[in-house]
């Protein structure tokens, strides 16, 4: 296992092919300032590029996920005639955060620990799957500083829970707790909060254990079908069912199926 320094407000751990990926300011409920957004992006490249990785793990230190950016960061600019240019922020620190988890060829599982405001609950939605604890919660609270949703909640909450759960969600700022967030398919489980980290580490084995190829091209697939109309997903599916044909892993399942063993998957 590897880890970066306790100090870190990123930290990354690998072991047993997951990456670990920790959001670490506790004390300010692992808020997003400067530091923390560009330690974040390296890990996620870092994890990406790693051919050790099979699966990657967002969560948050103490009790929270995240809840967003630090507003504290902010004071010393926001006095009279201060005009904020935060069209250039997102672009610049926020955006390519939530295009390495959507365009990452590995899974990336959000542990949600407890509260995830803002531009946390969009680093959630953006992951491919989402355990949460039974303490969690997820607030689109954009609107309650005279804001819109931003870090891609706008394209991934609707397709989660319907438009118009979607737009009373961002447009009342109100607090979706665990339950009501598997309810609304937000989350894909809830656990109580002193085995999430047990429960998130089965989820991720199992993935580790599975195909990866076959995961790689499944997450291609339903990220393009968000886009794409009938006839086009369809001839992509069988452009990506040619490749996946020729893996070695395609092989091992059917030969195993036949000699009625369990399948040994390398992700070749």
């Amino acid at each position: 296992m590897t880890t970066a320094a306790a100090t870190s407000p990123v930290e990354l751990s690998i072991d047993a092919h997951i990456a670990t990926i920790t959001l670490n300011r506790p004390d300010v409920l692992n808020a997003f300032n400067n530091e923390l957004t560009s330690e974040l992006s390296n890990a996620l490249k870092s994890a990406a590029r790693d051919s050790d990785v099979r699966v990657v793990v967002l969560t948050g230190a103490g009790r929270a996920f995240s809840s967003g950016q630090d507003l504290a960061d902010l004071k010393e600019k926001y006095v009279p005639g201060y005009v904020p240019e935060l069209g250039i922020d997102l672009r610049k620190r926020y955006n390519p955060i939530i295009k390495r988890i959507r365009e990452m060829n590995k899974p990336v599982i959000a542990s949600v620990n407890g509260v995830a405001a803002g531009a946390g609950c969009s680093l959630a939605l953006a992951c491919d799957m989402r355990i949460a604890s039974d303490q969690a919660s997820f607030i689109e609270v954009f609107i309650n500083v005279g804001l819109i949703p931003d870090s891609g909640s706008t394209f991934m909450l609707p397709r989660l829970v319907g438009l118009g759960k979607a737009m009373e969600l961002c447009m009342t700022g109100e607090k979706v707790d665990a339950d009501e967030a598997l309810r609304l398919g937000l989350v894909n489980r809830v656990v109580p909060a002193d085995s999430l980290a047990e429960e998130t580490t089965r989820l991720a084995g199992k993935l580790v254990r599975l195909p990866g190829k076959g995961l790689e091209l499944t997450k291609r697939l339903l990220n393009a079908s968000l886009d794409n109309g009938l006839d086009k997903q369809l001839e992509l599916e069988a452009y990506m069912q040619e490749s996946a044909g020729k893996t070695a892993d395609h092989l091992e399942g059917v030969s195993a199926f036949l000699e009625k063993r369990k399948p040994d998957f390398t992700g070749q």
